[in-house]
């Protein structure tokens, strides 16, 4: 089946936050959070090379938006439960021929040490396998970035593999190496309340 037919229901919703695709009006909030995280951000995620405009950010929401229908890319913002207080971004990058999928995540950084990145990726793992059937879930990120990387070991991930010198750190432009893992299911998975 074409992925564009499929029904990805949203909002996901666990007992801390609320994860929805991005919106049109989205990239107000978004940007501002993305200026606000912006000196932690920037060492790790490829898209942060530089502080976008208002303007930069509504476009990348809408973007988004757009990939989402199109099921190209699945972003998911993540808000607390009442859906107005903005904490970060997730979602999935997709490869729909086998299927599988890779998590990745940033929390803006006053919201960072609460657990909402293991919460939002718990909950995202769950809904890959149940919702999307998914043989495979990832996680990529930098080796140095030990953050991430204890969200995929606390939720069980297992670690394939170090890629490297595969690609250059964001913000020195230095070789770095990439740290691969993995879930093939949700055998000893953490429970969560999560609904969909």
């Amino acid at each position: 089946m074409n992925p564009i037919l499929l029904d990805i229901p949203t909002p996901i919703k666990t007992p801390r936050l609320l994860l929805r695709p991005p919106q049109i009006g989205d990239g107000k909030q978004h940007n501002i959070t993305v200026l606000e995280s912006f000196d932690e951000i920037h060492k790790w995620l490829p898209w942060a090379t530089h502080k976008p405009t208002e303007d930069e950010s509504e476009i990348t929401m809408r973007t988004f938006a757009a990939k989402w229908i199109l099921r190209e890319s699945l972003m998911l913002l993540i808000f607390d439960t009442t859906g107005t207080t903005f904490l970060g971004s997730t979602g999935f990058h997709c490869n729909w021929n086998i299927p599988t999928f890779e998590i990745g995540y940033w929390i803006a950084t006053k919201y960072t040490n609460q657990g909402f990145a293991t919460e939002s990726t718990l909950a995202l793992t769950h809904y890959a396998f149940a919702q999307l059937k998914s043989s495979r879930v990832e996680i990529k990120c930098d080796e140095n970035n030990r953050s991430s990387r204890q969200v995929a070991e606390k939720l069980g991930y297992v670690q394939e593999g170090i890629f490297k010198n595969d690609s250059l750190a964001f913000d020195t432009k230095q070789l770095r190496n990439t740290v691969i893992y993995a879930r093939y299911n949700t055998d000893n998975l953490p429970a969560l309340d999560v609904t969909w």
